[in-house]
């Protein structure tokens, strides 16, 4: 029962943010790929492959399992997305669907999509597994997608710790 109770809020609220629909920018824009667009949208610099940079990130910045408007969604490796993909989180709708600034998805190959809608769709409400609106068919696409998390960016907290540790030992010597 309350399955089908989630599942019904899901799709009101998809109904209802479907008014504002993705926008796909086109007019003489370059070839993006999600990587180049993440970093200079999101301001975390980290270079190579999409799914390289949850490893990346985990002793650079903070990364969790939450949405936060900035943040960086991490997609694992998976069918044809052999190279995973990124994409920035430009809103957050409910605790369940957000939405997301990416480039080179889907039918919109090279391009910047703004605003597209990603649902969690794990059994958790963790994250780990999301569909994504396909705007050629108007709706949530088919496939569930296995993503890592969110890059926040803010530094991590391992490097936040002897960040500190390091100005209380200055500050203590002098």
């Amino acid at each position: 029962m309350m399955k089908r109770f989630s599942a019904a809020v899901v799709a009101a609220t998809l109904g209802f943010f479907a008014l504002g629909a993705p926008t796909s920018v086109q007019a003489d824009q370059p070839y993006w790929q999600c990587v180049t667009f993440a970093r200079m949208l999101s301001g975390i610099n980290i270079f190579g492959d999409a799914w390289t940079w949850w490893n990346q990130a985990v002793d650079k910045f903070r990364t969790g399992r939450a949405p936060e408007t900035g943040s960086v969604l991490v997609f694992q490796p998976h069918g044809a997305m052999s190279r995973g993909h990124v994409a920035v989180v430009s809103d957050i709708l409910t605790d369940r669907v957000i939405r997301v600034t990416h480039a080179n998805w889907g039918g919109s190959r090279g391009r910047v999509e703004e605003n597209v809608t990603v649902v969690d769709v794990s059994s958790e409400g963790d994250w780990s597994r999301v569909k994504v609106w396909y705007n050629p068919i108007r709706d949530l696409g088919t496939t569930v997608y296995p993503t890592y998390g969110f890059i926040y960016k803010e530094a991590g907290g391992a490097l936040n710790a002897g960040t500190r540790a390091a100005q209380a030992g200055a500050s203590g010597a002098q």
